[in-house]
């Protein structure tokens, strides 16, 4: 008689969009799944929390979630490639309506006996014989660490959590405010002020946006190549990179200067792992995070994988894509290439990104070449691609929202087929 191999387990690390498709093809490939959140609800992201700072545990708050934020991608391209949105009214949805959608997608595949809520990861590092990860857990409501081990480790915690600070000349003399767009909630503590923006990526142009219906002016100051189409209310203005900061206000490249009573930075995230212990091998280095195959597992551990970290894609969609190309190498289904054959198929792609004109902090940006990395994936783990609607979906919504920032969200489309969408109205 053959022994049953020993079923493989699984850790996957937050339950948000990336860690609950991750959960369902571990469940799916016959693992067994443990999930850590530390928020006390899954959605990850989509979770909206009025604190700012700590939480009750002494733990950051993760949450860059703001009132009223709906989604700036149409729902017919955020839900799971065979788990959509369900239809309604409008395109673009509200983020509890986009916490309904995973709440109904972990209890559709049976995911939530599977989160251990308030578990925050202190740890996670390989086992004495490398073959495996010990991995310590905070239980927060019962202040207990818990040392558990695991086979492969899934880490799937985001990188809308801690915020990227630009380092002006003058930040410290700045009599006003200054926070990052991590910590707005709603505009109204702009009432009468005079406001900053700066970085006009989707959160700056949409809190310039917002801002306006509050402030006195608003100034969006970017270093976009081609200006932002987008026509915005009167009392917003465009300007390019801030040079210093003064007392009052701020110098602009152009060598003009202006007051403000609240800056506020747009500038993006860090991609930050304290758990990792150094012995991972991992290295995040101005957000290039190495030594990644396919923008994924990890070379030096090829038991250990990221979910979600290229950005300028179609999120849900490419983390499911990427959990399936994962679990396709961990259940043994296929088998992966060498660590130096790994390691010449990324120094490869990345001498590319780098002819682009690409710097450090874009390793992980897809953008223009995102069907190219997700056909890549589904070609190289033999795995079912992204649907071609759902890129060209993508497409044309993406370039609405820089076109038309005060309208896009009135656009409605239906999807007719695997190739086909129309817009409705």
């Amino acid at each position: 008689m053959v022994m049953e191999k020993t079923k493989r387990t699984f850790c996957v690390i937050g339950a948000g969009t990336a860690g609950l498709c991750a959960a369902r093809h571990a469940l799916q490939a016959g693992g067994i799944v443990t999930v850590f959140e530390m928020g006390k609800q899954l959605g990850g992201t989509w979770v909206f929390n009025e604190a700012t700072g700590k939480n009750e545990y002494g733990i950051d708050v993760h949450s860059s979630m703001y009132k009223g934020l709906k989604t700036n991608l149409p729902k017919e391209i955020m839900g799971y490639p065979d788990f959509p949105i369900p239809e309604q009214e409008s395109s673009y949805i509200p983020a509890e309506d986009m916490l309904t959608f995973f709440q109904q997608f972990a209890e559709s595949y049976g995911i939530l006996e599977h989160i251990r809520f308030s578990h925050y990861v202190v740890r996670v590092k390989p086992t004495i014989d490398e073959k495996g990860w010990e991995v310590i857990v905070r239980d927060c409501p019962n202040d207990q660490l818990l040392t558990l081990t695991f086979d492969y480790v899934l880490v799937c915690n985001g990188h809308y959590h801690t915020p990227n600070l630009p380092k002006y000349p003058g930040m410290s003399v700045f009599r006003g405010k200054q926070m990052h767009s991590h910590d707005y909630r709603s505009n109204e503590p702009f009432e009468g002020e005079t406001v900053l923006v700066i970085g006009a990526g989707p959160s700056g142009m949409d809190m310039a946006y917002e801002i306006s219906k509050k402030a006195i002016r608003v100034t969006l100051s970017h270093h976009l190549k081609d200006k932002p189409q987008t026509v915005f209310p009167s009392n917003v203005t465009l300007k390019p990179d801030v040079t210093r900061l003064t007392e009052t206000g701020v110098e602009y490249a152009d060598g003009t200067s202006e007051d403000f009573s609240v800056i506020c930075y747009s500038t993006g995230y860090k991609y930050t792992f304290p758990f990792l212990s150094v012995d991972c091998g991992i290295t995040v280095e101005e957000n290039y995070v190495q030594p990644l195959y396919k923008h994924c597992i990890n070379i030096r551990y090829p038991t250990m994988a990221f979910i979600g970290l290229p950005f300028y894609v179609c999120a849900a969609q490419m983390m499911d894509l990427q959990a399936r190309f994962c679990l396709k190498f961990f259940s043994g289904a296929k088998t992966l290439p060498t660590q130096e054959e790994m390691s010449a198929d990324t120094a490869a792609e990345m001498e590319e990104r780098w002819k682009r004109g690409l710097k450090k902090r874009q390793a992980h940006m897809m953008g223009p070449v995102e069907d190219r990395y997700y056909d890549d994936l589904a070609q190289t783990a033999e795995i079912d691609p992204i649907k071609p609607v759902i890129k060209k979906l993508h497409k044309i919504s993406a370039m609405r929202y820089s076109e038309d920032l005060v309208n896009f969200r009135n656009d409605k489309f239906r999807l007719v087929d695997d190739e086909t969408f129309v817009k409705v109205n």
